[in-house]
């Protein structure tokens, strides 16, 4: 049974451990826009998607549907994910020390 978009944004995201609000924050758009893209109400330009797909680090087709293989997978991607969530880590340590001020 083929994926829908919406289906794979919103498993891409939950797999992650993100919640819509960092999700959206990272990917440039509200929190409600993404809502929008995962529940199938809107779909997204080709700007967004090509976000996505450097974002989760998987091809257009796998964000589509279109195949079940994250081709991307291996391609440099797993470590800019890997770094995207240590500058994350890096954030909010730097936001706790903040607070600690």
């Amino acid at each position: 049974m083929a994926r829908s978009f919406s289906q794979t944004m919103s498993a891409l995201r939950r797999e992650r451990g993100l919640s819509q609000r960092a999700a959206a924050a990272d990917l440039r758009i509200s929190q409600a826009l993404l809502s929008h893209y995962e529940n199938g109400a809107r779909e997204p330009g080709l700007d967004f998607l090509c976000r996505a797909c450097e974002y989760y680090g998987v091809t257009a087709d796998y964000l589509l549907g279109r195949t079940d293989t994250d081709a991307a997978a291996g391609t440099g991607t797993a470590k800019l994910r890997e770094l995207v969530e240590e500058l994350r880590a890096l954030t909010a340590r730097g936001e706790k020390a903040l607070e600690e001020l």
